[in-house]
């Protein structure tokens, strides 16, 4: 057990906030330290028992762990040294207004991990774009021999790398809005904002709210480290010059002082040593101009923390995507079917029909995040043969869309599927990008991905 971290957390009492996925991370992470954890969720005890099992065996032989589920007791907020914020959970939740008025710091799973990790942390935000680039980052690493990971929002929480790191560690950490909404001392080496759209407008403000959590993601730089900005985004272009970091753009569309952009069918890097050629587009096999500006970017990054310019053509001839980003699942009857379910806001819908020359079946909706339908419509017109909504968002969509596309409805995606799969013909493209949020009827964008491919996958054996 490192001694230093012990001698901050035994006897002291932090509540977490969310038994979901970080949350019990760190949980672990401070359990394993002498810590008192407080674990509030309003899920039951029944419905998180297959997840408490191993925290309530480490609790046995370190620290102590409190359950408080099923909902949350108002004066666990003011008896506690810490609160951990799940991203999950918004911050303006009444009961954290109790720790703040009782002057308790509530920090994200992120923030704990930064104070504990050893090793440089290269962060990635944007409205989308975060879980390609990351992925790709981590590949640069690991394939320069370096001791590189992936964390963050994508796969493991950053906590359970904190006790374990090295000096020589380097971490490609995707994070969301919600996590940085709550960081403190957090600082990436290298700090990326993609893109900025609105999104999840029904937990923020407005835009510029939602924009100034993003934005955070520098707040602590110094002129030490960097910032990667899309200089094809207007919105990212204007912080550019409130930076106290160096500045480093990509661009699919023009040349820039600094950073990647495409020059004459190639990638290419420009620093104080000049214009250093990559590699050619031809090369990259993923689909759409967002995921070459995906890999503008991780380029970028990936340079930055030391990767040789060298090694990234074979990487990138390597590397076919993430599941559930704009991922083929099959051809039936010369049918094309794309599993795009990381499409979650009105914006990713939009990159994932322009990937496409038209001739699509398109299946959306779900939970709405506040997004603006109509801004679908002019692609609609242009390429989509067929419009099938599901979920709470589906009148709303059909309102905004119906008098340009032809539309209907189905009760499940299973039956969203077969319903696509009766309209295609070949040469079609059936695609699932949803354009909204996936709590309505599945556990997460994961799981609504998985049930389409089953759906899709039933089709081929039949």
């Amino acid at each position: 057990m490192n001694g230093e971290m012990e001698k901050i957390y035994r006897g002291q009492t932090v509540l977490i906030a969310g038994a979901a996925r970080s949350g019990l991370a760190s949980a672990e992470f401070l359990l394993a330290h002498g810590a008192r954890v407080v674990l509030t969720d309003l899920k039951t005890q029944n419905e998180l028992a297959s997840s408490l099992g191993a925290l309530q065996e480490l609790a046995r032989s370190s620290g102590e762990l409190v359950l408080e589920l099923g909902g949350h007791k108002p004066e666990s907020f003011r008896r506690c040294q810490l609160v951990i914020i799940s991203p999950g959970i918004p911050r303006s939740l009444p009961l954290f207004e109790i720790s703040r008025q009782a002057g308790i710091p509530i920090i994200a799973e992120v923030e704990l991990a930064f104070r504990h990790l050893k090793g440089n942390i290269l962060g990635i935000t944007g409205s989308n774009g975060k879980t390609t680039t990351t992925t790709l980052v981590a590949e640069f690493l690991r394939g320069a021999g370096l001791s590189g990971y992936a964390a963050g929002n994508i796969g493991k929480p950053l906590i359970s790398f904190a006790a374990t790191s090295t000096p020589d560690d380097v971490f490609a950490v995707e994070l969301s809005s919600f996590q940085l909404e709550t960081i403190d001392r957090f600082r990436p080496f290298v700090g990326a904002i993609l893109n900025l759209t609105p999104d999840h407008l029904d937990r923020y403000r407005d835009f510029d709210d939602y924009a100034g959590a993003k934005r955070r993601i520098f707040m602590n730089q110094t002129a030490a480290d960097f910032a990667v900005l899309n200089a094809d985004d207007p919105r990212t272009v204007e912080i550019a010059g409130q930076m106290p970091s160096s500045v480093v753009y990509f661009s699919r569309l023009a040349e820039v002082p600094k950073g990647t952009f495409v020059k004459a069918g190639r990638v290419v890097y420009r620093d104080h040593r000049g214009l250093i050629d990559l590699f050619p587009t031809d090369i990259i096999q993923l689909k759409g101009s967002h995921n070459l500006e995906n890999v503008l970017a991780a380029c970028a990054i990936a340079l930055l923390a030391g990767v040789e310019p060298d090694l990234l053509a074979g990487v990138v001839r390597g590397f076919a995507g993430v599941e559930h980003r704009l991922e083929w699942v099959a051809e039936i009857d010369g049918v094309q079917y794309f599993n795009d379910s990381k499409a979650t806001n009105v914006d990713a819908t939009i990159k994932s029909l322009e990937s496409f020359p038209g001739h699509i079946l398109l299946i959306a909706g779900g939970r709405d995040k506040g997004g603006d339908f109509s801004q679908l419509r002019t692609l609609a017109a242009q390429r989509v043969k067929h419009l099938i909504v599901i979920g709470e968002a589906a009148g709303k969509i059909r309102d905004a869309l119906s008098d340009v596309v032809e539309s209907s409805g189905a009760a499940s995606l299973q039956e969203a599927v077969l319903s696509a799969s009766r309209k295609a013909a070949p040469g079609d493209t059936v695609l699932l990008a949803p354009a909204c949020a996936s709590f309505d009827m599945f556990q997460n964008y994961e799981h609504r991905g998985r049930v389409f491919k089953d759906a899709v996958r039933g089709l081929a054996a039949k």
